[in-house]
């Protein structure tokens, strides 16, 4: 048994829940800030049996989407003084797949 955690852009979430649903995959959903930019994100978590782990990991990747925006850095984030919007890469999923000792559903 496994659990994998995965953090995607709020953007990609509702697809992505609607496709684990699809998949008869079932997942927790919690809403989440990520650190850098302090934009929300969105976490899964999935508890699965180890030998469709990978059919999850397939899913996450087909349906969370890098993009690029702009943004203009603050202090607070870079540490440093800049003036001009960045061009970055958001987006995608980051994923920890986890062993897990026991797993009950009540």
């Amino acid at each position: 048994m496994k659990l994998v955690i995965a953090i995607v852009q709020k953007e990609d979430s509702n697809k992505l829940q609607r496709e684990f649903v699809k998949n008869n995959i079932r997942a927790t959903k919690l809403a989440t800030t990520g650190g850098f930019l302090s934009q929300g994100n969105t976490t899964f978590m999935i508890g699965t049996d180890d030998n469709k782990v990978q059919d999850v990991l397939d899913i996450i990747k087909k349906q969370s989407r890098s993009r690029e925006e702009l943004i203009q850095p603050s202090m607070v984030t870079t540490g440093y003084e800049i003036s001009q919007p960045v061009n970055i890469t958001v987006g995608g999923a980051t994923c920890f797949v986890v062993p897990v000792d026991e797993f009950k559903r009540f």
